[in-house]
C-alpha cells in the first residue's frame, strides 16, 4: 500500500512539473490551450484557426522540446547515478567520478576552438563531446584492469578521480591559453537547454531507450551486488563482466546528456537517494522511479533557470547545484547523525 502511494506521488509530481514547465514563461499558456494546440497539431481541424499562432509556435518549437529534453536528461542522469552507486557501493558515486564530464568538456573545448578557425557543422560539438567522454571512461577501465584484475571498487574510483584531475588540468591549460575563443564553452560547461531542437531529440532518443532497457534487464544483478562482491560471486554473478557493462551503460547515458546539454550535477545523486528512501533498495523500483523523479526535478530546475531572472537565463547546472548541494548535504549528514545515534 505504501509503495502504491509513493508511486502515485511521483507520477503526480512529474506531471505537475511538466505542466508548470510548459505553461510558465515569457508567455503564459494554459493547460487547456496546450491541449488544443496538441490536438490541432496531431489532428488538424477547422478549430485550429482559433488558436494563437504565437502560443502554438512557442509551445511546439521552443517550450515542448526544451521541457522534454530536460526530462530525458534528468531521467538519464538519475538512472546513470543509480547504476554507478550500485556498482561501486558508494552513495556519492556517479559517472562523473570516472571522468565523463571532464572528457566531454575537453572534447567540447577542442571542437569549439576548431569551429572558431574552420567552418564545421554544429553537430560536431555534441558528437566530439560524447566520444571524448566515453573514451575517458574506457581509459579509466583500462588502467583499472591493468592495476587490479579483480576490478575492485576502490581501484575504479581512485583511477577515475586521478584521470579526471589529469583531464581537468589539460582543460584548464587550454582555457587559459585560448580564453578569448571559449566564451561559448564556459556557458555550455554549466549546462543549458536553451538551444534544444527536435533534431537533437531524435538523435539522442535511440541511445537513451536502448541503455534504459538494458539497465532494466540487470536489476536483479544490481540488487545482489549491493550486498557485496563476495556475496554476488557466491550466487554466480559474473562480477567483472556485469561491472564493465553497467559502467559502459552509465557512461553512455551521462555522455549523451553532457554532450548536448553540458555538465549538470547533483540530480544523479539526489533522485536515486530519495527513491531508495521511498521504495527501498530493490532496483526494479529504483531504476524507473529515479528516472521519473530526476526528470521532474530537471524540468523544475530548467523552469527556474529561465524565469527567475527573465529575460536573462541562468545555467541550469548552477540551479541544480544551488538546490541540490544543501539538500543532499542535509539528507546525507542527517542519515549519518541518525546512524551514530542508533549505535
Amino acid at each position: 500500500m505504501k509503495t502504491k502511494r509513493n508511486a502515485i506521488f511521483i507520477y503526480l509530481f512529474t506531471i505537475l512539473a511538466f505542466l508548470l514547465a510548459t505553461c510558465i514563461g515569457s508567455q503564459l499558456i494554459s493547460p487547456a490551450e496546450i491541449g488544443r494546440i496538441l490536438c490541432a497539431h496531431f489532428f488538424p481541424t477547422e478549430q485550429a484557426t482559433n488558436l494563437s499562432e504565437i502560443h502554438a509556435a512557442i509551445f511546439m518549437k521552443v517550450r515542448l522540446p526544451r521541457t522534454l529534453m530536460a526530462f530525458l536528461v534528468g531521467a538519464c542522469l538519475s538512472v546513470s547515478g543509480t547504476m554507478m552507486q550500485s556498482i561501486l557501493q558508494n552513495p556519492l558515486a556517479s559517472s562523473y567520478t570516472l571522468g565523463v564530464s571532464s572528457g566531454a568538456s575537453l572534447g567540447a573545448a577542442l571542437i569549439i576552438l576548431a569551429l572558431s578557425s574552420f567552418s564545421l557543422p554544429g553537430i560536431f560539438l555534441p558528437i566530439t563531446a560524447f566520444v571524448f567522454g566515453l573514451l575517458t571512461v574506457f581509459l579509466a577501465i583500462f588502467f583499472t584492469n591493468q592495476l587490479d584484475q579483480r576490478m575492485e571498487n576502490q581501484t575504479i574510483i581512485l583511477v577515475g578521480m586521478v584521470l579526471s584531475l589529469f583531464v581537468n588540468a589539460i582543460l584548464t591549460m587550454i582555457t587559459s591559453l585560448f580564453s578569448n575563443h571559449l566564451q561559448r564553452f564556459m556557458f555550455w560547461s554549466m549546462g543549458s537547454f536553451a538551444s534544444t531542437t527536435w533534431e537533437q531529440m531524435r538523435l539522442i532518443l535511440p541511445f537513451i531507450l536502448v541503455a534504459f532497457l538494458l539497465a532494466c534487464c540487470f536489476t536483479k544483478e544490481m540488487d545482489i551486488m549491493t550486498f557485496g562482491e563476495v556475496q554476488a560471486k557466491s550466487v554466480g554473478v559474473p562480477i567483472k563482466r556485469v561491472k564493465l557493462l553497467l559502467i559502459t551503460l552509465s557512461a553512455l547515458l551521462t555522455g549523451v546528456c553532457v554532450a548536448f546539454c553540458g555538465t549538470i550535477g547533483f540530480i544523479d545523486l539526489i533522485a536515486p537517494h530519495m527513491v531508495r528512501k521511498l521504495f527501498g533498495p530493490s532496483h526494479k523500483y529504483v531504476i524507473p522511479f529515479s528516472a521519473l523523479l530526476g526528470g521532474g526535478f530537471m524540468m523544475l530546475a530548467d523552469l527556474i533557470s529561465r524565469t527567475i531572472l527573465s529575460p536573462r537565463q541562468l545555467p541550469v547546472g548552477a540551479v541544480t547545484a544551488l538546490i541540490g548541494a544543501p539538500f543532499f548535504a542535509y539528507i546525507y549528514f542527517h542519515k549519518e547523525k541518525g546512524g551514530r545515534t542508533s549505535c
